[in-house]
This record gives structure tokens, sequence and C-alpha cells, in this order.
């Protein structure tokens, strides 16, 4: 199974495509989409929309596993993640791409087994389950990837064949 994790925003948009078979794991490509800080908002939204369509064209992936979104102090960031996230589960439902959302909870827990772990121990786990020499980066390329894991760590469990 080819998943595709995403780390949705509007500025910096992650991406890492994992390989799931049998247990085992092997990360494909990973990298970012960005947008340019001097256009106008909706003007950054087609760009997302556009280089998600090329992306999921490029990738083929089986599946999407993206972050649901948590507001913490700054709603006026969380309000601007939450168009490009829109614009990201729009992009994959016109390709009729399954989608998976989870927690940042959820995320820690399939990766390191803890619920609370820091976002350094999420990336030195994925590196580790992945072989990789190096923590992806930027950083928002290794959520993406962490979110790839953790859809291939929750759908081949035991427990989603009940």
């Amino acid at each position: 199974m080819r998943i595709l994790g995403i780390d949705p925003g509007y500025a910096t948009i992650g991406f890492g495509l994992v390989d799931a078979e049998r247990g085992a794991f092997r990360l494909l490509q990973f990298g970012t989409i960005t947008t340019p800080a001097d256009e106008p908002f909706p003007k950054r939204l087609s760009i997302i929309y556009d280089d998600m369509n090329r992306l999921l064209d490029a990738l083929a992936p089986d599946v999407l596993s993206v972050e649901e979104l948590f507001f913490g102090h700054n709603v006026t960031t969380g309000i601007g993640v939450s168009h490009g996230r829109g614009v990201i589960l729009l992009s994959a439902e016109q390709h009729a791409l399954p989608i998976f959302e989870y927690t940042p909870m959820q995320v820690k827990l399939a990766v390191c087994g803890y619920g609370k772990a820091t976002k350094r121990q999420v990336m030195d786990m994925t590196r580790r389950l992945l072989n990789m020499q190096e923590v992806a980066k930027p950083d928002d390329a290794a959520d993406a990837i962490a979110l790839a894991l953790c859809h291939a760590r929750s759908a081949t469990s035991l427990l989603s064949r009940m």
C-alpha cells in the first residue's frame, strides 16, 4: 500500500510517500509544497491545489493520511492552515483517494508507542523505522512521513481487521 502523508499548511505543506507491505515500511519520496508569502492568500490556495493535483498524479498513492488540526494559541494561523487543509482534502477527494485523519497524539502513539512523545522523539523513531541516515528536513516533511507511518501501522494492525 502506497500511503501519502500530508502535514497541512498554507506556507509549507509537507508530504511523505511510504510503501507498507506486511509490516515492512519503505520511504519512497518526501518534500514540501511551498507558497510565496507575498502572494495574496487566494492565490496561495490555488498554488496548493495545483501542486497537490500534480503530486497526486505523479506519486499515485493508494490512500492519503492527513493531520487533523489542533488549534493552539494562534487561531489566526489555524484558520489559514484550515483553508489550506480544505484545498488538500478537495484535491484528494477529486482523485477518489481514501482519506484518513489522525490527531498529533495518534501519530505519536503509532510511531513511538507513547502519545506524549516529543517532536524530536517522533522524528528519530521515524528515521529508525525507515532506516534513514538522518531525520528528514524540513520538519514539515518529517511530520508528513510520520503521518504516513501512522496510517501504515494503524491500517496493518490486527485490530483494523476486526
